[in-house]
């Protein structure tokens, strides 16, 4: 489902670092991994590169066979909107829309109709547990029902491939929990793909496997 063969990347500048090295990794329709680094090592980047919001300087991705290192910023944009679901770190939630809307917006994208996707919206708000929230605007809730927020928008379309960055950075022990359950549902009633990147032990053994990512690379297991 998800492959990735050799992918380098670095930034330029007076500071030229290379952030990913050699980074090979094949993973099967269905599997939920994590991958685990301290802050700063790159993991977000990897998920960048993955969903296509930034681009490998050497090596090649492919997700369901489409190598996206071939397409363009447009054909990408509608491999993301179509096939993939991202947590992001910052939330990146809309704010003159309500939380309903937000978590709605992949599937007015992609022209759910609009009963079906009030629904699905419903249901998700519903099982990430901010449902009495859904009239309400991202400045009046807290950063963990935020993170909920941004969880369930990345769910509700119900994407092939999900990629998390650091989803239960924000929630309790007892939240993050819940989260992490949410998504190996998700990954097991849809047969998506999950890819979690987390500094956190706990959060990590949540996943089918575990890889430890480096200044030298990405290896099977913990550090």
């Amino acid at each position: 489902m998800l492959v990735l063969r050799n992918v380098a990347k670095s930034y330029g500048g007076v500071r030229h670092r290379q952030v990913l090295r050699g980074i090979s990794l094949d993973v099967p329709r269905g599997a939920f991994i994590s991958i685990m680094g301290e802050s700063g090592v790159g993991k977000s980047t990897l998920l960048n590169v993955i969903a296509g919001l930034d681009l490998p300087d050497a090596g090649s991705i492919s997700v369901d066979g489409v190598d996206l290192t071939s397409l363009d910023d447009n054909q990408r944009t509608l491999l993301r909107r179509e096939r993939m679901g991202f947590v992001f770190q910052a939330f990146h939630l809309l704010p003159h829309l309500t939380i309903a809307q937000n978590v709605r917006l992949p599937l007015d994208l992609v022209g759910v109709p609009r009963d079906e996707a009030a629904r699905r919206t419903n249901d998700i708000l519903s099982a990430v547990g901010i449902a009495a929230l859904s009239d309400d605007y991202p400045r009046a809730i807290s950063g963990g029902e935020a993170q909920r927020a941004a969880i369930a928008r990345a769910l509700v379309h119900r994407p092939s491939l999900l990629l998390a960055d650091e989803p239960t950075g924000n929630l309790d022990a007892e939240n993050a929990t819940q989260v992490l359950a949410l998504l190996q549902r998700q990954v097991k009633e849809h047969g998506s793909t999950a890819l979690l990147a987390t500094h956190s032990p706990a959060a990590a053994r949540a996943a089918d496997s575990v890889y430890h990512l480096t200044a030298d690379g990405l290896r099977a297991g913990f550090a």
